[in-house]
């Protein structure tokens, strides 16, 4: 009688140890989870972005000089990526390691005597572009024709990262009372840039001019990244991209390149499916930080790109109704 007695308390304490043990493997299984998706967010793989028509590389777009330019910030840079594989790399020539749907559908492919010069620096804003990148552009030939790529504004926006007292050039954490008249300005700066740069290709040019992506995707929450909240950060972007557009639609020779659209779904918050954003057919992160793109997302830049360029400068023989 007392040995069953004394082994009851045996019992329990092995049955509370299994009840333990399985708290904790249930726990590390949810924390592993969570930091998977929540802090080691998944980036997927192979091909990302929107599917790019093949017809219009099917024949040459012109036969004359045509220079590839890059201008602006460390996206157009191509920062976080292999040589080879930024997204102004891959306009000119599809890398080694390429996804079949793309092969053939480059630069080089339609323009036979294609050049290309990278310019983007990264760390740079829009006062820097103005100021000192665009002026070191000599003036082409006439003989060449201007394909310029430019991203610019999202470094003036995301810099100092909350560390130091909003500024032009670095308004993060202002106020939209602070911003405005910084955007206004940007907005001249842009507007300039963009008469600087055609009146370097007198041959012509045609600029195709990026947007600024929302690495929140269109939350304005930073997450885990260690930013401090901004509570009118989204509004600063929504008129700086605002600016963007404006600037894009007063000049026919410049093309609004809709980076924000395409990455939403894509940042911080891409593994929340009951957000509005997410995006069940490629749930995963394009970024390599905050505010750079991986090689998936220099991918999806690149195909991007490049469907506006086939619509604006393929022949017209080149494109099926």
């Amino acid at each position: 009688m007392n040995e069953s007695v004394n082994s009851k308390p045996a019992v329990n304490r092995r049955r509370i140890w299994r009840l333990m043990l399985c708290a904790l493997v249930t726990a590390g299984i949810v924390l592993a989870g969570g930091y998977h998706c929540f802090l080691r967010l998944p980036v997927g793989r192979g091909p990302s972005g929107p599917s790019v028509p093949g017809e219009p590389f099917s024949k040459p777009w012109r036969h004359s000089k045509a220079l590839l330019l890059g201008i602006g910030d460390s996206m157009t840079a191509g920062f976080g990526a292999r040589r080879g594989y930024s997204y102004f790399d891959r306009l000119v020539q599809n890398p080694p390691e390429e996804a079949a749907d793309m092969k053939g559908k480059a630069l080089s492919a339609v323009f036979p005597n294609l050049t290309a010069r990278n310019m983007a620096e990264s760390g740079t804003t829009s006062l820097h572009h103005v100021g000192k990148q665009i002026p070191r552009l000599e003036t082409q030939p006439s003989d060449v024709f201007g394909i310029v790529v430019m991203s610019s504004g999202g470094n003036d926006i995301i810099h100092d990262y909350g560390r130091c007292p909003p500024v032009e050039g670095a308004m993060y954490g202002a106020t939209m009372a602070q911003a405005a008249p910084w955007i206004a300005n940007h907005e001249k700066r842009l507007d300039a840039m963009l008469l600087m740069l055609k009146a370097r290709f007198p041959g012509g040019c045609h600029v195709f001019l990026a947007n600024i992506y929302d690495p929140t995707d269109g939350t304005g929450n930073p997450g885990f990244t260690g930013l401090p909240a901004w509570p009118d950060g989204l509004s600063v972007l929504k008129a700086y991209n605002e600016a963007i557009a404006r600037c894009a639609a007063k000049h026919d020779f410049v093309h609004l390149v809709n980076v924000h659209d395409l990455f939403l779904g894509h940042g911080l918050h891409c593994c929340k499916f009951w957000l509005k954003r997410y995006c069940a057919s490629d749930p995963h992160y394009w970024y390599s930080i905050v505010e750079d793109p991986n090689e998936r997302g220099y991918d999806a830049l690149r195909r991007l790109f490049l469907i506006e360029m086939a619509r604006v400068l393929a022949p017209a023989t080149a494109v099926t109704p």
